[in-house]
């Protein structure tokens, strides 16, 4: 098939991963891709880049203004869509859900091209709460439309697709289909003590997280974890990212005196992820947006490491507490710590909870290739579907 495939997405960080793995693996499969999206400087931005010019745009413009040119970039969108339309002559489209944008359904409708939106979060709702919208009935109109205009919509979790579904959209144009791995970027990574030699980390027993560092993921608690431990204990704490919590957690170490059980090392290349996290002992999702599938779990899981993650139905529709992880309760403020005192305790717990993990992949079917399958396939039935009707 022949995918129409558009984004909005200029920052190359876990979006970037999404589409990339995606249609990488929609490739693989013979199918051919039509990319529509900003413009292509965004892939000569380094990993962990924001954006760019639309960042600082957003930064220093008034809200209602940027929102405004935001509903208005759907005449370029429409533009560049119809172009490659005809240009190219796409099977179907595939559209990454993104607020004030519903130029994909108008040129769905126009062209009658069958259309899958992945949904990845209620933006509506998340930008309300954590940046406000100055248009809110514009905004929650978008989204509605949007939602409702997909002839399938893909959200990442069954969380986020109960959301969808109270919101007007009917269950049966609702597929959940979660983040992945690609088996391959993770096949060829350096055994653990290996990985921990290369770090300076040797004979360290290594709590490890990856990702965007934010005061909510509540990292400070495991820095206060390293300072409990009884002396010789030689625990470490290895944050592979960076992000606005980063000082305040290099200074709780300092201030508890635990700075050299603490290495935060930045922005990484992402080629280099799995060669850090093949140094952990027990990999930490100390917390987590309730409808989203975090890409750094499934990381966790191909390398067969112990994890440490919330009890949260989102969560829960991946791991298993006691079968593939240990999970603790986000109300309590001590359920973190004794769940990774408990791993760091018990390494026959930790090599059995490993090995769970990494067989979790083959058994939930939570790869790039399963999911380009069942996208794939959406699209064959519903192009199947179209040509079979009268007038079609």
């Amino acid at each position: 098939m022949k995918i129409l495939y558009h984004h909005r997405t200029a920052s190359k960080d876990g979006q970037f991963v999404h589409i990339e793995e995606l249609t990488e693996a929609l490739k693989a499969l013979g199918h051919e891709i039509i990319m529509v999206g900003p413009n292509a400087a965004a892939e000569q931005e380094s990993f962990g880049a924001d954006g760019g010019f639309v960042a600082r745009l957003k930064r220093h413009m008034p809200g209602f203004l940027y929102e405004l040119l935001e509903f208005g970039y759907n005449l370029v969108v429409y533009w560049k869509l119809d172009r490659a339309i005809k240009q190219h002559k796409p099977d179907c489209l595939y559209e990454r859900y993104n607020l004030y944008l519903p130029a994909g359904v108008w040129i769905k409708r126009r062209h009658k091209l069958p259309m899958l939106l992945e949904v990845n979060a209620p933006l509506f709702a998340e930008r309300s709460r954590y940046d406000g919208i100055a248009l809110p009935s514009l905004a929650k109109w978008t989204e509605h439309y949007t939602w409702c205009g997909a002839d399938k919509v893909l959200p990442v979790t069954q969380v986020l697709a109960d959301y969808i579904k109270q919101a007007g959209v009917s269950a049966e144009k609702l597929v959940v289909i979660p983040n992945g791995i690609n088996k391959e970027r993770f096949a060829h990574v350096p055994s653990q003590e290996q990985a921990k030699q290369r770090l300076g980390l040797s004979g360290r027993l290594v709590l490890g997280f990856t990702g965007f560092i934010r005061d909510w993921h509540g990292l400070d608690n495991v820095v206060d974890f390293l300072a409990d431990a009884p002396d010789g204990v030689p625990r470490h704490l290895l944050i592979v990212g960076d992000g606005p919590a980063r000082a305040s957690i290099q200074r709780r170490a300092d201030e508890l005196g635990v700075a050299d059980k603490l290495t935060i090392t930045g922005i990484i290349g992402r080629e280099q992820v799995a060669d850090y996290i093949a140094a952990f002992d027990i990999a930490l999702q100390p917390s987590v947006v309730d409808y989203a599938s975090p890409l750094k779990l499934f990381e966790y899981l191909a390398l067969g490491r112990a994890i440490v993650a919330p009890d949260k139905p989102n969560i829960r529709e991946i791991l298993s507490h006691e079968t593939n992880a240990l999970l603790f309760a986000v109300d309590d403020k001590n359920a973190l710590a004794l769940a990774v005192k408990r791993l760091c305790d018990d390494a026959p717990l930790r090599a059995r909870l490993g090995a769970a993990a990494k067989a979790a992949i083959d058994e939930q079917h939570l790869t790039w290739d399963s999911n380009a399958q069942r996208v794939a396939s959406l699209f064959a039935s519903m192009i199947a579907s179209q040509r079979g009707r009268p007038n079609a």
